[in-house]
């Protein structure tokens, strides 16, 4: 099972910390991956496809006001952190990739 690389790590951790300063943003499934993430745990060949397809659904939040803001950010942008952020993205699909 692959280890998430730092980038990976440094969004999860960040997405957490604007979750913890403002109040908002995912689920808990999505505060859970983001703990697993940032501590750098393995991550199963399930999660993996779980990334790829949250970060489909969502990448329409990408399109809300806040999105990328750290002074006011949206709920969707910190949510999209906790999951790994755009690193996440690419990490998950290239992992997916070799899943075939």
């Amino acid at each position: 099972m692959p280890i998430p690389p730092q980038t990976v790590r440094d969004a999860a951790r960040r997405g957490l910390e604007l979750r913890r300063e403002f109040g908002r943003g995912g689920t808990e499934v999505g505060v859970a991956r983001a703990r697993d993430l940032a501590n750098g745990r393995n991550v199963s060949d399930e999660t993996i496809k779980r990334m790829t397809s949250y970060f489909a659904r969502h990448e329409v939040d990408k399109e809300a006001e806040g999105f990328g803001s750290n002074s006011d950010p949206s709920a969707g942008y910190i949510a999209w952190l906790l999951w790994g952020g755009d690193a996440g993205r690419r990490w998950a699909e290239s992992q997916a990739a070799q899943l075939g």
